[in-house]
C-alpha cells in the first residue's frame, strides 16, 4: 500500500517532528511511507501535483492552527482528482470538535483523535487488510478515531495515551539528511504539570518521560550529524530536576556547536540548577523561552496559572548577568481581565528584566481549552476560523487590541531585532516615562505615518526613527543621532556602502582623522594598527561618522564628554574577528 504522511509547516526551515513519530512507529509493518513537507507558502495546487505524482492508496496530513486553512484547501482539491483516495487527519487542531470538522468537511474521512502513534498504524492496517480483501475497512474496530459510516459521524472507542514512552521508535535513527538546513524539534517528555486554561496541554494528565538513555542517544546522533539548532517541545522542561540537569550536562558536554532551545518555568527553577547553568553552560549554545504572559494576580489566578514573578525575576536576571544563555520571554494580550492599563503595567514588568527577546502575542481561543469553554463569562469575541484570535473582551476593546497590535510592530523591529540597543536605552532612560509608552507612542506614530503598509530597508529604520524623535521634540536629539550612527556602524558585519544620515565627511576631514588614527595607531587592535599604517587599507576597512561626545569614554565610565569627535568603525573583514572602532578629536582619543 502507497502511503503518503504530510504537513504544511509554517516555514521551509521547519521540520515535523509529529510525521518522524507517526513513520517510526509504523515504518516495520509499512517500511515504504513517503513522509513529503510542503509550507503554507506554497501553491495549493502544485501541493496536489505532487501528491497525486505520488499516486497514493492513502494520505495522513497533521494539522495545527497555523496550517489548517491550507491543508482544507488541499485535501478540498486531491478529493476532485483522487476521490477514492482516503483522507485521514490528524494533530491539536482537528482533535477537538471532531465531529464539526468531519460534518463541515465531508472531504474527510477520518480524523485522529489525540496521540497519534498506536492509531494511525492501527489505520493503516485496517486499511491494507481491505485492500486484500477488497471489503470496506472496519474502521469501528479502530480506537481513537472519527470516521464516516454512510452519512453518519460515528466515533471509536478512545484510545489511552502510551506509558511506555520507549515503545515508540525513534524518529531519529534513519533519514536524518532530511533534516539537513532545518531546525529539529526534539521531545524529551509529554505532558504539562500545570493546568493554564489557554492551553492544549492543560488538558493532558501528568508528564512522560522517555529515558534519558534513549534521549542522549538520539541527541547525540542529531548533534554528530551537525544539526544546528534543536528545540525542545517539552512544556516545562525544567520540571523534573535530576532529569533536567542531567541532559544539561550531556548538553554541555556534546554540544558541538549545536544551540538549544528549552521551554522553562523560571520561577521553579531551583537555586542549586540556577547556579549550575550560570557556572557551566557553554555561551550561545543554550536558549531559554519563558512565559510570563501576565503579571496580573487576578488574570494568574482566572486562567489557573501559579506563578511567582518575584523568583521568576531573579531567575531571569541572574541568568542574563551570566551572559551565556540568551533569553525569550512571552506575553499574552487579551487574558480575562487584563485591561489595556494593566497591560501596559505588565509590558514594563517584563521588559524592565531586558530579556534579549520579548515576544507580545495575543489570546488565541484554541479549540479544547478552558478560556474557550468559558468565554461568554468574559465577553470574548474572537474569529471563527484559525487561528481563534480574540477581537476583544469585556475590559479590552478592538480598539485597544489594535494599540497594543502597534506597540508589537515596533517592538519587533527595533527592540527584538537587536538594530540600536544603545540607542533604546538612552531613549528609555532619558525621555520617555516607560518603555510601553515609548513603544505605543512610536507605533501610533509609524501607523499614521502608513509606514505599515510598505516595505522598508534597514536604513529606513534608522530614518523613521529619526523622523519620530524629530516630531517628539526629543531634547539631546544630536547625542541620540551619534548614538544611532554608531549602533548602525557597530552591527554592520560588512563595511556598509549606504549611509542614511545627510552629515557625511568630505574627503579633507577624513584625511584629517585618517592622520590622527595613524598618529595613535599603538593604541589600537593589532590588525586595525596594521591597516592604519597604509591610508589604502585604511580607508579600505572603515568608515567615519560625526559624532557630538566621546562614544567609547561613555561606553567604558557612562561620562559623556561633548564636543566635536569623529567615529571611526573599523571592518576586518574576517569572519572570525569582530569589528573594532576609535574616537578621535583634534586632541586625538583613540579606542582599540
Amino acid at each position: 500500500m502507497k502511503i503518503v504522511l504530510s504537513t504544511l509547516n509554517a516555514k521551509f526551515i521547519h521540520s515535523s517532528l509529529a510525521l518522524r513519530y507517526l513513520r517510526s512507529y509504523a515504518q516495520e509493518a509499512f517500511p515504504g511511507i513517503e513522509l513529503v513537507e510542503y509550507t503554507i507558502n506554497d501553491v495549493t495546487l502544485n501541493i496536489v501535483a505532487d501528491i497525486y505524482k505520488r499516486q497514493p492508496d492513502l494520505v495522513a496530513f497533521s494539522c495545527y492552527i497555523w496550517n489548517i486553512r491550507e491543508t482544507l484547501d488541499v485535501i478540498r482539491t486531491l478529493k476532485k482528482i483522487c476521490p477514492d483516495v482516503p483522507v485521514i487527519l490528524g494533530g491539536p487542531e482537528v482533535t477537538y470538535d471532531a465531529d464539526e470538522w468531519m460534518k463541515k468537511h465531508p472531504e474527510i474521512d477520518v480524523i485522529a483523535i489525540g496521540e497519534g502513534e498506536q492509531t494511525f498504524l492501527a489505520l493503516l492496517q485496517t486499511y491494507q487488510e481491505a485492500k486484500n480483501s477488497g471489503q470496506p475497512p472496519r474502521l469501528r474496530d479502530v480506537a481513537g478515531i472519527a470516521y464516516r459510516d454512510d452519512e453518519y459521524v460515528r466515533f471509536s472507542m478512545p484510545r489511552a495515551q502510551i506509558e511506555e514512552m520507549d515503545a515508540i521508535p525513534s524518529p531519529f535513527v534513519d533519514h536524518l539528511d532530511e533534516l539537513n538546513n532545518r531546525v529539529v524539534y526534539f521531545e524529551a517528555s509529554r505532558g504539562c504539570p500545570f493546568k493554564c486554561q489557554y492551553c492544549l496541554s492543560s488538558i493532558e494528565d501528568g508528564v512522560r518521560y522517555f529515558s534519558l538513555e534513549r534521549v542522549k542517544e538520539d541527541l547525540l546522533r542529531l548533534i554528530q550529524h551537525g544539526i544546528k539548532t534543536i528545540k525542545f517541545v517539552d512544556r516545562t522542561f525544567n520540571i523534573n530536576k535530576k532529569y533536567a540537569l542531567e541532559i544539561f550536562q550531556f548538553l554541555i558536554d556534546n554540544h558541538n556547536g549545536t544551540v538549544f532551545q528549552f521551554e522553562i518555568t523560571a520561577d521553579i527553577l531551583r537555586a542549586d540548577v540556577l547556579d549550575f547553568l550560570t557556572e557551566n553552560a557553554p555561551p550561545g549554545i543554550f536558549r531559554f523561552e519563558i512565559g510570563v504572559q501576565s503579571t496580573n494576580d487576578e488574570t494568574n489566578r482566572l486562567v489557573q496559572r501559579i506563578q511567582r514573578f518575584d523568583r521568576l525575576s531573579r531567575t531571569v536576571t541572574q541568568i542574563k548577568e551570566s551572559k551565556k544563555i540568551d533569553q525569550h520571554l512571552d506575553l499574552i494580550a487579551g487574558l480575562p481581565e487584563e485591561d489595556y492599563h494593566s497591560f501596559r503595567k505588565t509590558f514594563n514588568d517584563v521588559f524592565a528584566l531586558r530579556p534579549e527577546e520579548l515576544q507580545l502575542g495575543f489570546l488565541k481561543m484554541l479549540r479544547g481549552t478552558g478560556v474557550r469553554a468559558r468565554a461568554a463569562q468574559h465577553g470574548y469575541v474572537f474569529m471563527d476560523e484559525a487561528p481563534y484570535e480574540i477581537l476583544g473582551n469585556n475590559v479590552l476593546s478592538f480598539a485597544d487590541m489594535q494599540k497594543i497590535k502597534r506597540v508589537e510592530d515596533v517592538l519587533e523591529k527595533y527592540w527584538n531585532a537587536h538594530r540600536m540597543d544603545l540607542t533604546l536605552e538612552w531613549l528609555l532612560a532619558n525621555q520617555f516615562e516607560t518603555a510601553f509608552d515609548f513603544f505605543q507612542t512610536f507605533g501610533d506614530y509609524w501607523e499614521k505615518q502608513g509606514w505599515s503598509r510598505i516595505g522598508h530597508q534597514l536604513e529606513d529604520l534608522f530614518t523613521r526613527l529619526q523622523s519620530f524623535l524629530e516630531q517628539q521634540k526629543v531634547e539631546g536629539l544630536e547625542h541620540v543621532l551619534s548614538l544611532m550612527k554608531f549602533d548602525y556602524l557597530r552591527n554592520q558585519k560588512h563595511r556598509p556602502r549606504k549611509l542614511w544620515w545627510e552629515d557625511v565627511m568630505d574627503k579633507e576631514a577624513m584625511q584629517l582623522t585618517y592622520a590622527a588614527v595613524y598618529e595613535q595607531r599603538d593604541r589600537l587592535r593589532e590588525d586595525f594598527a596594521a591597516h592604519a599604517a597604509l591610508e589604502k587599507d585604511y580607508f579600505k576597512h572603515t568608515v567615519t561618522a560625526k559624532v557630538t561626545f566621546d562614544v567609547e569614554k561613555w561606553m567604558r565610565t557612562g561620562e559623556i564628554i561633548e564636543g566635536d569627535f569623529t567615529l571611526v568603525v573599523y571592518y576586518p573583514y574576517k569572519k572570525e574577528e569582530t569589528n573594532d572602532f576609535a574616537v578621535v578629536t583634534s586632541a586625538v582619543h583613540a579606542a582599540g
